[in-house]
C-alpha cells in the first residue's frame, strides 16, 4: 500500500508544474532587487580595497585577499544549506532579513579598526548574500507562468550577473569620488534597505521543496554535467583563467597605484574604472564577435588576452601602463567568460539549466576563492613582479587545458 502511493507522486526532483498564471509584478520587483543588491555588493568589494589599505597599508593586499576569500567560501558552503532553510523559513521574511543584515554588516563597517572585524562582517555579508542569491532562484520559477518565461528569466538573471563585474568599478569610482570609502558603505546599505522595501511589496506562494534526501542529488547534478560535456570542462579552465585575472585587479590595485606609485586615491578609482570601462566594452562587443567566430573561439581569445594582460603586468612601472593593462584584462575577461551563458543555454535542455547555472556559480566562487587569497599573499610574500608572473602562467595553463578539453569538432561555429 505504501509503496502504491509512493509510486503514484511525482519525484521529488521532477520539474515545477507550471500554472499558466503569472505574477509578473512581483517577478519584476524581486528581479529589480537582486540587481540592486548585485550592483551594491560590487561597489563594496571596491571600497574594501581602500579600507584595506587604510588598515594595513601596504600589507593590505593578503587583508583583502583574505577578506574576499571569505566572501566566496560564505558562496560555496551556503548551497547545501539553502534546502534545508526554506523548508522551515517562508521565503518572503528570510529575503527580507537577510536584506536587513546585509545593511547591518555594511553600516557596522565604517567603524571597524581592526582587520579580524573586517573578516568577520565580510563573511555574514557574503553568508546573507549567498543565501539570498540561492533564495532568489529557487523563488522565480512559482512566479512564472511556463518554462519559456523561466527560461528568459534564467538567462536575464546571468546576464545582469556578467555585467556586474563590468558595472560595479565604474560605479564604484564615481561614488568613492563623492564620499570616502566609509561613506559608500553607508550610500549601499540603502540599496539594500530599498531591495528588502521592494521584496516587501512582492508576493510570494507557498514553496514546494524538494524532499531533503534529495538536495544533495539535486547539488551535484550540476557539476556532474560540467563534468561530463566537453563544452563545460572547458569553461572550468576558463573559469580559473579569469579568476586569476580578476583577483589580481581587485585585490591589488590599490597597493599597486597607492603603494608602489606613490599615487592618491583618486588614482585607483581611474584604474578601477578603467577595468570596469574594459569589461563593459568587451561585454558589448560579444555579440558581432559570435557572429563571425564560433563561442570556443571567442572565449578562448578573451583568455589568451586577460594572460597576456597578467604577464604585461611585469614590466608595469607608470600609471599609463597599468590602465593599459587593466583595460585589456577586462576586455578579455568579458569575452571569456560572458558567453557562457549562451553556451549553457546551447547545450543543456531547459530541466538542466538552473543546475548548470547553480553549478557555474560555484565553479567560479571556488576559482575565485583561491585566486583571491593567491593574489593577496604572493604580493605579500614574494611581491607584484612574481604575483603577475605566477598568476600570468597559471592563466596561461588553463587557457591551454581551456582548449584541449575543448574540441574544436564540438563547436558549432559563428551564429548566422
Amino acid at each position: 500500500m505504501t509503496h502504491d502511493s509512493d509510486s503514484a507522486q511525482p519525484p521529488a526532483d521532477a520539474p515545477l508544474p507550471w500554472t499558466g498564471v503569472a505574477d509578473k509584478p512581483s517577478y519584476y520587483r524581486l528581479f529589480v532587487a537582486y540587481v540592486l543588491a548585485l550592483l551594491a555588493t560590487g561597489v563594496v568589494t571596491v571600497a574594501l580595497a581602500l579600507l584595506a589599505y587604510d588598515l594595513a597599508g601596504e600589507e593590505s593586499g593578503a587583508v583583502l585577499g583574505t577578506a574576499l576569500s571569505l566572501k566566496m567560501l560564505a558562496y560555496i558552503v551556503a548551497a547545501p544549506f539553502v534546502g534545508a532553510i526554506l523548508l522551515h523559513v517562508p521565503s518572503k521574511p528570510l529575503l527580507i532579513a537577510l536584506d536587513l543584515l546585509r545593511a547591518g554588516s555594511l553600516l557596522l563597517l565604517p567603524f571597524v579598526s581592526e582587520t579580524w572585524q573586517v573578516f568577520v562582517l565580510v563573511f555574514v555579508f557574503a553568508l546573507a548574500s549567498a543565501v539570498f542569491t540561492l533564495a532568489y532562484q529557487t523563488v522565480v520559477p512559482y512566479l512564472l507562468a511556463n518554462q519559456k518565461d523561466y527560461t528568459q528569466s534564467l538567462a536575464r538573471s546571468r546576464i545582469a550577473s556578467e555585467l556586474e563585474s563590468s558595472i560595479s568599478p565604474m560605479l564604484a569610482a564615481g561614488l568613492l569620488l563623492v564620499f570616502a570609502s566609509r561613506g559608500v558603505f553607508m550610500v549601499t546599505a540603502v540599496a539594500f534597505l530599498l531591495s528588502a522595501w521592494l521584496i516587501s511589496r512582492m508576493h510570494i506562494p507557498a514553496l514546494k521543496t524538494r524532499r531533503p534526501e534529495r538536495v544533495v542529488t539535486g547539488f551535484l547534478r550540476g557539476p556532474r554535467l560540467f563534468m561530463a560535456i566537453p563544452d563545460l570542462r572547458g569553461l572550468i579552465a576558463l573559469d580559473i583563467a579569469v579568476a586569476c585575472a580578476t583577483a589580481m585587479v581587485m585585490v591589488n590595485t590599490v597597493v599597486i597605484v597607492q603603494g608602489e606609485f606613490g599615487l592618491d586615491r583618486r588614482a585607483s578609482l581611474i584604474a578601477f574604472a578603467v577595468f570596469g570601462l574594459g569589461s563593459i566594452l568587451g561585454a558589448v562587443a560579444i555579440t558581432p564577435a559570435l557572429r563571425l567566430f564560433s563561442e570556443r573561439a571567442v572565449m578562448l581569445g578573451g583568455a589568451v588576452l586577460l594572460t597576456l594582460g597578467l604577464f604585461a603586468g611585469t614590466l608595469l612601472s607608470t600609471q599609463y601602463g597599468l590602465l593599459v593593462t587593466w583595460f585589456v584584462i577586462g576586455f578579455g575577461s568579458a569575452l571569456a567568460l560572458t558567453p557562457a551563458t549562451f553556451l549553457i543555454r546551447r547545450i543543456a535542455p531547459p530541466s538542466d539549466l538552473q543546475y548548470l547555472f547553480a553549478a557555474q556559480l560555484s565553479l567560479t566562487s571556488a576559482s575565485l576563492l583561491v585566486a583571491y587569497s593567491a593574489a593577496g599573499w604572493l604580493d605579500a610574500t614574494a611581491g607584484m613582479v612574481w604575483a603577475f608572473a605566477i598568476l600570468g602562467a597559471i592563466a596561461l595553463a588553463s587557457t591551454l587545458a581551456a582548449a584541449r578539453l575543448w574540441p574544436v569538432s564540438r563547436n558549432p561555429g559563428p551564429a548566422s
